[in-house]
Order: structure tokens, then C-alpha cells, then sequence
């Protein structure tokens, strides 16, 4: 699919740019509205392809649970193997999209790799993310980022002393989720390992105070979070910090999203999880 077209719905999806202007400037790319309208089932994400993990899979237990927010009870989806005993811990924060089948489904995932999975809800000071195809690009512009960062250092510190953690806790986040991994990385005390899927870099003033170790997965085509590659790698080095970086030319942003069918880069998608994982191993062990 032609770059410009990408580039436009990757506007739309992270800016203020209101559906209809979306959708002018989309038919102004295609030709027509007719043509625009075509193209956009292969843009938008398709969540009936997010289940790889079967909700009900019997070699894990998920549930809905509620924990401690920063003004009042934060909901979360948690997976974690079936079998009794103690797992390390990993947040999984998904992208401006809310919580939804898709960062579910990588939840479940992480269970069957033999961890304790957390998904926060981020939009759950809202009463939480709306099912079907609501636009909740809104009420993310509407959270208080201290508030909401506090959310998540909180959903550290449940895993932690969640009864079948071992109290080692990383976190794994996606865009959106990405950013705030990265956040963890940085306010978190108790983070061992931050994993990074194409998230906006921290500041480099506030990289000295990353206590853990931090994984960073690029798509190559991603020009608008990969500006910010060069000070963040920089600030990492100088500050001693254990890191790995990966840039997979060719990728969009969201290339490990296999419900976005424009983006979803197949061979990088499992590149980056097959490190993911290795990464958590070497740190949460």
C-alpha cells in the first residue's frame, strides 16, 4: 500500500484529526470517496483476527480483576499459567485504543510463556473501554498524565506482591503502551525490564533515573517516533544503562499488531516476540 496513504492513517490514529477531514484527505489520496471508503477495512483493525490464544485455553486462568489506582479502582484483565506456583510478572499496556481482544489476546500469550500477565485499563476512570468501534482517541487526550503514569507504577507494585508472583516485574507495551513503558522504565523503582514496541522515547534528563533493563523494537518506515531514536540511544549509553535496540527495516509503526492488515509485518512481529520473550527471561528470572 502506497506510504502516503499509511502515513495519513497513522496521523489519524495518534493526532486530533477528526474522522471526516481523515476521510477527505483519504479520497483526495485515492481518487474518490467511493475508492476511500473501499480501502478502509484493509486500514482499520479487525479484532476477529485477534484471538491466537483461545480465551478459554486450558493450560491458563484469566480473569477480570480491580486493584488500587490513584483515584479509585483501576480494572485489568489478568492471564497466568494454570498450574499453581510462583511466575514472574509483566504489565501489559496496550495501545490508544483501550483494552481490547487483541492486547488480551497478547495477555494470554505471555501466560503461556509462563508468567503472570496484567493489562490495565487505562480509560478505566472513564468506567473503562468501550466495546465495539467507539473512537476513544477522546477520552485518552482527557486522562491526567500523572495520574494515569501513577495508574500504571501501581499496576507494578500489585504484581509485586500479587500471591503467585515471584516479585520480579517487567512490563511490555505497544504505541501508546509503548510510551509508557518507557514512563515505567523511568518511575518505577521496582521495574527489572521494560519493553518498548515503537513508543515515544522519554525524556534524556530522566534517563539516569532507569533502574532496570530496556528493550526497544522500531519499525523502519516509522518516521514520526524514530526522530526520536538517536537522543534516547545516547542518553541510555552515557547513563550506563543495559539496553537493546532493534530498528526492522521495512516495518510500519504497529508492525506486531496482527489486527491492523496494512501494518501487521508477520516475519518482524515474530523477530520482535521471539526477543521479547528472551528478554524477559534473562531479567525476570
Amino acid at each position: 500500500m502506497d506510504q502516503e496513504i499509511i502515513n495519513l492513517y497513522d496521523e489519524y490514529t495518534h493526532k486530533p484529526l477528526r474522522r471526516e477531514e481523515f476521510l477527505k484527505r483519504l479520497a483526495g489520496l485515492t481518487g474518490s470517496t467511493a475508492a476511500a471508503l473501499a480501502l478502509l477495512p484493509l486500514l482499520e483493525v479487525n479484532y476477529a483476527r485477534a484471538e491466537t490464544v483461545a480465551g478459554q485455553d486450558e493450560r491458563i486462568r484469566t480473569e477480570r480483576i480491580g486493584y488500587a489506582g490513584e483515584e479509585g479502582t483501576m480494572k485489568g484483565y489478568l492471564a497466568l499459567p494454570k498450574a499453581k506456583g510462583r511466575y514472574p510478572a509483566v504489565v501489559v499496556i496496550h495501545e490508544n485504543r483501550g483494552l481490547n481482544p487483541h492486547i488480551e489476546d497478547v495477555t494470554r500469550r505471555l501466560a503461556l510463556a509462563g508468567y503472570v500477565a496484567l493489562a490495565p485499563d487505562a480509560l478505566s476512570p472513564f468506567g473503562g473501554t468501550p466495546s465495539g468501534d467507539t473512537d476513544v482517541r477522546e477520552q485518552f487526550s482527557k486522562l491526567d498524565p500523572a495520574k494515569n503514569r501513577g495508574n500504571f507504577v501501581r499496576a507494578v507494585e500489585y504484581l509485586k506482591q500479587y500471591a503467585e508472583s515471584n516479585g520480579k516485574v517487567g512490563a511490555v507495551g505497544f504505541c501508546w503502551g509503548g510510551a509508557m513503558a518507557n514512563q515505567l522504565a523511568v518511575h518505577s523503582p521496582d521495574m527489572r525490564a521494560a519493553v518498548a514496541f515503537y513508543g515515544r522515547q522519554p525524556e534524556a534528563a530522566d534517563v539516569p533515573k532507569i533502574k532496570g533493563a530496556v528493550q526497544l523494537h522500531y519499525g523502519g518506515q516509522d518516521e514520526r517516533i524514530n526522530a526520536g531514536i538517536p537522543a534516547y540511544e545516547e542518553a541510555l549509553k552515557k547513563a550506563g544503562i543495559t539496553h537493546e535496540l532493534y530498528v526492522y527495516e521495512g516495518a510500519q509503526h504497529a508492525f506486531h499488531n496482527d489486527t491492523a492488515p496494512t501494518r501487521y509485518n508477520e516475519a518482524a512481529a515474530r523477530l520482535a516476540w521471539g526477543r521479547t520473550l528472551e528478554f524477559l527471561r534473562k531479567h525476570l528470572a
